[in-house]
């Protein structure tokens, strides 16, 4: 194990599970990471061995089947198996978040249904706000719900959906005007709703399509898509915790976990450029001398430290928050924020460092390279985290007259 990016305090426990992933990371996920991303191969293989360890159901309580751990051992696990190959932990995210909004905001018989399988991860998530026309601007949805009867009615196009033909539970919003006060804020209109379906692309139910994958620059493997709603009739218990309206809130409780999560991938991916950067400039020579011992190399590996392990001590912090309680948005958005810049600049330094090598598909920085940018715009963008952090501010050191 590094010097970089240690966490103190842990239990027992948690130091068995996160020695176990980081032995499961070394031998299954890093050898074959690079080809499975160069095909845009689904990891199979490592989702089953992912199963086995218990990963899908980490967080679920015991009394469903889960392990029962917290935000900061998830965090910790995500982190590890981002080092390896953050393709991965975005199969783990998604079903994590609908999982823990299940958690949170579901009916007991919700919970009792989907919680136990998702454990064993039969049941695998996804989850969708946003749209073609919206991105960030989520009180934009057009996509609609409305009641006949003891059914809904959708119909809309949802965008970005990760684990959109390999997931079996989404979590969609839309928007159920018509069940609300006409005078209610947009946010009080939109309504989170639990799909269950088969995995694949195509029309998988009457009226429900997945088209395809989304062809991407990196975050390979996985599976992006949309999902498409065409008169797709849904019961009326498939509202998440049974009442309409809170959508909005239930998905943004899920996104705030998921900032955490998604810190903590960029904190792994970081990580891992660390180490290719500081390897190389051991091995490659030039002038007579590995340059690793050339001060412009060193003040390089100094300043990619620097920002491992300040990015790792955010993203505890706000994990820690979350596990105890207390409001966390703030320290969320400032985690994903530092987590996602921070992981940009050391993968280019690690590409700086190993030079023209840096540029083919052969060494796993080019793979980085690619993969860094999603961190910067996944569950909200940079510039969404800075207003949510300004907008914190304001509140907590509001001028008292």
């Amino acid at each position: 194990m590094s010097r970089l990016a240690q966490t103190e305090d842990l239990t027992d426990v948690q130091t068995h599970i996160l020695a176990a992933v980081h032995d499961f990371v070394e031998k299954e996920i890093i050898p074959n990471a690079n080809a499975l991303e160069h095909a845009d191969e689904y990891p199979t293989d490592i989702v089953e061995g992912l199963k086995e360890l218990g990963v899908f159901g980490l967080m679920i309580p015991e009394e469903y089947g889960g392990l029962g751990e917290s935000l900061l051992t998830y965090a910790l696990v995500v982190e590890e198996i981002a080092r390896g190959w953050m393709s991965v932990s975005g199969v783990i995210n998604t079903h994590f978040i609908v999982a823990y909004m299940v958690m949170q905001h579901g009916t007991e018989e919700q919970k009792q249904n989907y919680l136990p399988r998702m454990a064993t991860g039969e049941v695998r998530g996804a989850f969708s706000m946003s749209e073609p026309g919206c991105g960030s601007d989520v009180a934009a949805i057009r996509s609609k719900a409305v009641r006949d009867g003891d059914e809904y009615v959708l119909n809309g196009q949802k965008m970005w959906l990760t684990n959109g033909g390999s997931s079996t539970l989404v979590a969609v919003l839309m928007r159920s005007d018509d069940d609300v006060d006409p005078d209610a804020s947009v946010y009080r209109k939109m309504t989170t709703f639990l799909i269950e379906k088969p995995t694949g692309f195509g029309e998988v139910e009457p009226g429900l399509t997945i088209p395809g994958k989304i062809d991407k620059m990196g975050y390979k493997g996985v599976d992006t898509t949309e999902l498409i709603m065409e008169n797709f009739r849904l019961p009326a218990s498939a509202v998440l915790g049974g009442e309409v309206g809170k959508g909005f809130y239930q998905m943004m409780d899920g996104v705030e976990v998921g900032r955490v999560n998604v810190a903590a991938r960029a904190c792994g991916v970081a990580l891992r450029a660390f180490e290719l950067g500081v390897d190389y400039a051991q091995l490659r020579e030039t002038f007579g001398k590995p340059i690793a011992e050339h001060q412009a190399v060193q003040f390089r590996l100094a300043d990619m430290a620097v920002k491992v392990e300040a990015a790792h001590r955010m993203m505890i912090m706000a994990a820690r928050k979350k596990d105890s309680g207390e409001r966390n948005d703030l320290e969320s958005g400032m985690a994903k924020y530092l987590a996602s810049e921070y992981c940009k600049e050391v993968v280019e330094d690690s590409f700086r460092i190993h030079g023209g090598y840096g540029y083919s598909k052969e060494y796993e920085i080019e793979r980085l390279y690619r993969e860094a940018p999603m961190l910067m715009i996944g569950e909200g963008t940079a510039d969404i985290q800075r207003m949510v952090i300004g907008r914190r501010l304001l509140e907590d050191y509001k001028l008292r007259l």
